[in-house]
């Protein structure tokens, strides 16, 4: 048996908090986000297309998320998340093709599954995973976005990167194309791990240095909303979600 599929005697365990704003701009948040640390699954979803299309496409990935199955084996539950989400996939092709002005209605997607003493990561679009571990900060996925292929490319810097105005263009989200790519990794994670899942909204706003610092301080429930908050203090022009998550 694959040693992945069963629990061992050395099993972590976590908690988590998690906020999201509509931001001081938008009329409506087009964020969703799914808590469920009983499970062990943690996901934001950052929706596109305008209001009754980015918030329909992102409140879709979670509420079927929320009906991923528990005490499944970990390859069965990625399995179903992978499939939920090819299925959300196609029904958002289908309502946009159905919509009279034929608009796109998507949704970027990142996913956290804690699994004993493992992690699976999922995700699609530019909502990210930061981990810190040992005072050691570093994003661990990696933007499906037009600036993040200009950087990988040497075409820019990472500086230009955080200002340039093609910012806002992805390159995947779940409801974007006929066929779903969605990027997965598995890591082992270390008591005193702490997550943090967000939409751009943050991003925008809050550089990483400036996140590594609030994440090496209080609780999960205190991380959460300072790092609203500061976003809130400097404009919040987007929606703006964040769950963190720690491994005991």
């Amino acid at each position: 048996m694959n040693p992945l599929n069963k629990k061992s005697s050395t099993a972590l365990s976590w908690s988590s908090s998690a906020i999201s704003d509509t931001g001081k701009v938008r009329k409506h948040n087009e964020d969703s986000m799914l808590e469920r640390p009983e499970i062990g699954l943690w996901v934001v979803a950052d929706g596109m297309g305008g209001h009754a299309a980015g918030d329909v496409a992102s409140q879709m990935i979670v509420s079927t998320l929320k009906k991923v199955h528990e005490g499944l084996e970990l390859n069965r539950i990625v399995n179903d998340i992978e499939d939920r989400l090819i299925e959300v996939n196609k029904k958002l092709i289908e309502k946009a093709n159905q919509s009279a002005r034929k608009t796109t209605i998507g949704s970027t997607v990142v996913v956290l599954l804690a699994y004993d003493k493992y992690c699976v990561y999922i995700w699609a679009g530019d909502s990210r995973l930061y981990r810190l571990r040992n005072n050691q900060f570093r994003q661990i996925t990696t933007d499906h976005s037009q600036v993040e292929m200009y950087v990988e490319r040497g075409l820019i810097s990472r500086e230009e990167a955080a200002v340039h105005p093609h910012g806002n263009m992805i390159t995947r989200a779940v409801g974007a194309t006929d066929e779903l790519f969605l990027d997965m990794d598995i890591q082992e994670m270390q008591s005193k791990d702490r997550y943090l899942l967000c939409s751009d909204g943050l991003t925008k706003h809050v550089t990483d240095f400036e996140i590594e610092d609030i994440l090496k301080e209080g609780s999960h429930t205190e991380t959460c909303q300072t790092l609203v908050d500061l976003t809130l203090d400097r404009g919040a022009g987007d929606n703006v979600t964040v769950i963190v998550v720690d491994i005991n």
